[in-house]
């Protein structure tokens, strides 16, 4: 994709989108470690974490420390500013594989499919635990997605045009690229020494809250992942997990609306509509 096309195919990011509304869903939560199981399926991912990153030692960490800056690209207020320094963060990442190639964390196609798990999760964590996009806002928030991406300033080579071309290079990718690293399998475990994620839970709450997470949040990695990524994993079809995330969806649907609106929303999204709240007026 030229970066001219961006102007004809993505569309306006603000508080109006769908991408605004839906990104900052607190529920995506639920879908974090399987987007992060996901990301880390593509070989130049996990080999980059393997070499440059302590994600072996503080998993949970890891996805916290690098959720918010990705937030930052859609809400922060100047947003083009934050997917700068998204992109800068991974610009000495490089290194060499096992079998002698080169890698590099701003390769595009790499780059790209980190962005693209973070699209899948807000679609599949509406289906899940929201209520499902219809084909015109897949369309729209697809869309609204190609300008995102193009915030960060790497190149568009990779970016499919459409929804329809999107799914596509989703199925290509599940069929063709991804793989069971090291760090993808590790990460589905349950993990009984996770310490607190830094500077997010202070210690005496972790130490209260440390043995269910340990428990959920790879579960939760594990069941709410696409069935082709549970192959590659060797994850069996298990009708226990099926019957056990479908009662927890059925509960979060029922409870959703109860919950007081900036519950509903994560932090980053909840300051920036506080910021853009007067001029909605």
């Amino acid at each position: 994709m030229h970066p001219d096309e961006v102007a004809d195919l993505g569309l306006p990011i603000g508080p109006g989108s769908l991408l605004w509304r839906l990104l900052g869903d607190a529920r995506n939560l639920l879908l974090a470690q399987r987007t992060g199981t996901l990301q880390v399926m593509h070989p130049t991912i996990s080999r980059a974490l393997v070499d440059h990153s302590t994600f072996f030692a503080d998993p949970l960490g890891r996805l916290w420390r690098s959720g918010t800056p990705i937030l930052r690209t859609v809400y922060a207020p100047d947003a083009d500013a934050a997917g700068r320094a998204v992109r800068d963060l991974h610009r000495g990442i490089q290194g060499r594989t096992p079998t002698g190639g080169g890698y590099h964390a701003l390769d595009p196609e790499a780059f790209f499919w980190a962005h693209a798990t973070f699209v899948a999760s807000v679609v599949d964590g509406q289906r899940l635990f929201g209520t499902p996009l219809d084909p015109q806002q897949l369309d729209r928030l697809y869309r609204e997605s190609i300008t995102w991406y193009a915030r960060y300033g790497v190149s568009l080579r990779p970016v499919p045009r459409d929804h329809d071309a999107f799914r596509r290079y989703w199925d290509a990718m599940l069929d063709g690229v991804l793989q069971a690293t090291p760090v993808a399998c590790f990460g589905i475990r349950r993990l009984p020494r996770q310490p607190p994620p830094q500077g997010a839970v202070p210690a005496p709450l972790w130490a209260v809250a440390r043995p269910a997470v340990v428990r959920a949040v790879p579960w939760l990695g594990r069941a709410t992942l696409p069935g082709r990524a549970r192959r590659i994993l060797g994850l069996e079809d298990d009708a226990a997990d099926r019957a056990a995330l479908a009662a927890l969806a059925a509960g979060v649907r029922a409870a959703w609306p109860a919950l007081p609106p900036a519950v509903r929303r994560l932090p980053v999204a909840r300051r920036a509509d506080a910021r853009a709240a007067p001029a909605a007026v």
